[in-house]
């Protein structure tokens, strides 16, 4: 049984793939398997990777969510680790993991930088941690630059599975709508202070564009993971008063991209579904930032958010 399960998907990535590839042939720890799964893919991607010492799988087009999930169900590592077929690590990531798996974490979770067409780089160095539990790494996670991407996690199968983790079919946003659950209910997380994943920011990546229909889209799938997160973390036993509040913060912050009637129908959604509620007083800047953001969310982004 190998220590890690990299998952890789794939959609027409012909062009990007060889190097993902490159980055996970170079690793200096050496106990992982490699699941590359194409989600139908028009290209060369498959020929590509099979080029490597890697299992294959061929799925036809259904989508991330539903070709992620194919593939962990065919891990067999210890921990699962997803890389995204346009992005590569640095060659000691899986032996920073290795030893930060000593103390048995549910999570592990790394750093992260940015890279764009022009190799601009930012480097995103947050503040490590060992052994915190779910509830209180989270509230140091929410902190952070990047929180719910999956691909600066690995998280240990048994506990996954154990938990029927999955990510949401035919929705974006996919990553919002589990990997905060992977976090919170972990009895253990810890955060390595390594720089090891290089996420590439495409300018032509779908999650990038500005089509309006496309951010109406974005929002009702945002909406979708919210009401799940709410409803799952609420047949646990934990303090999920400061979790409730962040995905609220989250969602209350998504209707603001949109425009008109669409946001006046979305605010009256959300106070309908009691997500103000969630917003957390127990400061007096808290306080004050709820009733801002019952009275108007785009102000309060616009004025006051970050």
């Amino acid at each position: 049984m190998p220590k890690f399960s990299i998952i890789i998907p794939a959609y027409n990535m012909e062009k990007y793939i060889k190097k993902t590839l490159d980055s996970v042939k170079k690793q200096t720890f050496k106990d992982y398997e490699v699941i590359v799964i194409d989600d139908g893919s028009t290209d060369k991607t498959v020929e590509v990777a099979k080029k490597f010492d890697v299992k294959v799988i061929e799925h036809k087009h259904a989508g991330l969510s539903v070709v992620r999930n194919a593939a962990i169900k065919e891990a067999k590592g210890d921990y699962l680790v997803l890389l995204d077929s346009d992005d590569w690590w640095d060659k000691d990531l899986l032996k920073k993991l290795d030893e930060s798996s000593k103390n048995d974490a549910d999570v592990i979770r790394f750093q992260i930088r940015t890279v764009n067409d022009e190799n601009e780089t930012v480097d995103y160095n947050e503040k490590p941690f060992e052994g915190l539990s779910g509830v209180d790494a989270f509230k140091e996670i929410t902190s952070f630059h990047y929180v719910d991407s999956a691909c600066i996690y690995a998280v240990k199968r048994k506990f996954y599975e154990k938990e029927k983790f999955a990510f949401a079919k035919d929705r974006v946003h996919e990553d919002f709508g589990t990997v905060p659950l992977w976090i919170v209910k972990a009895k253990k997380v810890n955060c390595l202070d390594f720089l090891g994943y290089n996420y590439y920011r495409r300018s032509n990546s779908i999650m990038n564009t500005e089509d309006y229909e496309w951010i109406k889209k974005k929002t009702d799938d945002f909406f979708f993971h919210y009401k799940y997160l709410i409803k799952e973390v609420n047949k646990t036993d934990l303090d999920a008063s400061y979790f409730k509040s962040f995905i609220a913060n989250s969602m209350i912050k998504k209707i603001t991209y949109l425009k008109g009637k669409d946001y006046l129908k979305y605010k009256k959604e959300l106070k309908k579904e009691k997500v103000f509620d969630n917003i957390l007083t127990d400061t007096t800047a808290r306080k004050i930032k709820k009733v801002l953001l019952n009275i108007s969310p785009k102000l309060y982004h616009k004025t006051l958010g970050k």
